[in-house]
């Protein structure tokens, strides 16, 4: 494949190097040099404002051609039953390119907002949000398309066909309910229950702990049969804060049964850094918590998720980076079900303050539990339909499920009662 251009800037590079690889699996040729375009044996995209003979044509808007952030006139179009940016003339009715480009590199989340009461950017705040396309994976659609009308004008090259594909996350962010918890915590959440008049919770504290019964988030044994069963590869996620908080609750990263449960996965799964609340702005705090989970899994900590989705660009981003991490799987949001980026596939994260792109790949989850029980107030039921919907989605695309489930919700905690039936019930769907 080779892209034509008259002026080739880092932003024009970066996504056609995006589209390139998804398209025919490896690098494109880009050239300014219309000779070279128009010799060329393989796919040709003319991303020009005139129209170049035997090529797919697509009309710049002008976005790849500018530098820094400015606040955007966007203009949000139906074009055959899909939801496109920048609309224009030329073969794909709008400026594919360009419009990736705004929604992979989160461009609007570099302009001024009111952050919600976490310090996150809001998704109401998002343009998916406010023109209702955040359930739909465009970018995929988009390419979608684009490989249609590949194979109509060059039936001599082959034009890679993506395939579904399914990965289980899990944030370990409280291991254990009441089990291995100091006696300082179990005292105070005993108090909390009897204040509240939640007397069942202080009798199962009691067995739990005098090992009569087993603690309610203790779901481990329960997943890895599920894992075994449909021959699944999970990636864990570990919060490994040296002190509670208010949003750091797991038990300390020092204790015996922590470590225990570290290793056992490690041995088995993919294991990264769950960065604390206390070390979302301080980087030598994450630096100690990785270390320290490169210790007990014997092996380099480069995955990460934000604990909370607690992520502004580029600061976190480079934070990670700077700190060793080269995956992230963060790119979702922690108030509402979706695609953040408007894309289900893996990508290359652009640095927009930079102007540059990076090492640091990205990839998008689309469903996480904890958004369907609190914020959305989801039954099972419904939450079950909502996992369907984005299945059926992201196979009309032949795109990539992320889900991000926690150990707490697939548990016996009475509070979440129904959702290990609905987490089985995915696996089975989503494994066929």
């Amino acid at each position: 494949m080779i892209f034509y251009t008259e002026r080739i800037t880092p932003r024009f590079r970066y996504i056609a190097d995006f589209i390139g690889q998804e398209l025919t699996g490896s690098a494109p040729v880009i050239t300014s040099d219309k000779d070279v375009f128009r010799s060329f044996q393989g796919i040709r995209i003319n991303y020009s404002n005139e129209r170049l003979e035997n090529a797919i044509w697509i009309q710049p808007q002008g976005l790849l051609f500018e530098k820094g952030v400015h606040q955007q006139q966007l203009q949000v179009v139906n074009r055959n039953g899909i939801t496109v940016l920048f609309p224009g003339e030329g073969d794909t009715g709008f400026d594919l390119l360009a419009a990736t480009f705004y929604l992979l590199s989160r461009y609007e989340e570099y302009l001024p907002y009111v952050p919600d009461q976490y310090g996150r950017y809001p998704h109401t705040a998002s343009l998916a949000f406010r023109e209702q396309f955040l359930s739909l994976p465009l970018v995929d659609s988009w390419l979608q398309d684009l490989r249609g009308l590949l194979k109509q004008h060059f039936t001599a090259y082959p034009v890679r066909i993506a395939q579904f594909s399914f990965v289980p996350t899990y944030d370990i962010d409280e291991a254990y309910s009441y089990r291995y918890k100091s006696a300082f915590r179990s005292l105070g959440g005993a108090a909390r229950s009897l204040l509240h008049g939640r007397w069942n919770e202080v009798g199962r504290r009691i067995r739990v702990r005098k090992k009569l019964e087993d603690d309610p988030y203790d779901s481990f044994a329960w997943m890895n049969g599920l894992h075994d069963r449909y021959q699944l590869k999970p990636i864990y996620f570990f919060l490994l804060a040296g002190n509670t908080g208010q949003f750091d609750k797991n038990i300390p990263p020092t204790h015996a049964a922590m470590q225990a449960l570290i290793k056992a996965h490690a041995a088995r799964y993919r294991v990264g850094i769950h960065p604390s609340w206390q070390s979302g702005d301080d980087k030598q705090l994450l630096r100690k918590e990785m270390d320290l989970l490169a210790s007990l899994t014997e092996q380099p900590v480069t995955i990460s998720r934000q604990h909370f989705i607690r992520m502004t660009l580029p600061d976190t981003y480079r934070n990670l980076t700077d700190a060793g991490v080269r995956e992230d799987f963060s790119m979702g949001y922690g108030s509402v079900n979706g695609f953040r980026a408007s894309v289900s596939v893996p990508f290359y994260w652009y640095d927009l303050k930079a102007e540059a792109a990076t090492p640091l790949v990205i990839h998008p989850f689309c469903f996480m539990d904890a958004n369907s029980f609190f914020e959305q107030r989801q039954s099972p039921e419904q939450t079950l339909l909502e996992i369907r919907s984005y299945y059926q989605t992201l196979r009309s695309v032949n795109g990539r499920m992320v889900t991000l489930w926690h150990n707490t919700f697939l548990g016996t905690d009475p509070r979440f009662a129904g959702w290990r039936e609905v987490y089985e019930t995915m696996i089975k769907e989503l494994s066929v």
